[in-house]
């Protein structure tokens, strides 16, 4: 979130009428490092905040949902080989699109295996 244009303008047209930083900051409550860097950036002839870039992804998101929706049962490792990245990028990719690779847990493992034996 920034502040306004409008605001920005107000803070230095007040400044330059012959206020006080000090005066502007309680007026207006914003920080007095924030009016510095209005001035710099006046002063350079941007006011305007700045915009940042979206980077691309390596991973393409619908590729991705629908790899693990034709293979459910894969691993990270094997989606992180057929995406060409590392199984951390997967997981993260898995996080950030909410999805959960659910495999059984060890200690499942083992009471399912006693089970057998009993069997």
């Amino acid at each position: 979130m920034y502040y306004s244009i409008d605001l920005r303008k107000k803070v230095l047209r007040y400044l330059e009428n012959g206020g006080s930083k000090k005066d502007a900051v309680n007026i207006f409550g914003i920080c007095e490092r924030t009016i510095w860097h209005w001035i710099r950036k006046q002063k350079e002839g941007n006011l305007y905040p700045k915009v940042r870039e979206v980077k691309p992804r390596k991973i393409n998101n619908k590729k991705l949902i629908q790899y693990i929706k034709d293979n459910p049962d894969s691993y990270l490792k094997e989606i992180a080989s057929a995406f060409k990245v590392t199984p951390t990028a997967i997981f993260y990719a898995c996080k950030r699109l909410r999805i959960t690779l659910k495999k059984r847990r060890p200690y499942i493992e083992k009471v399912i295996k006693k089970k057998e034996k009993n069997i």
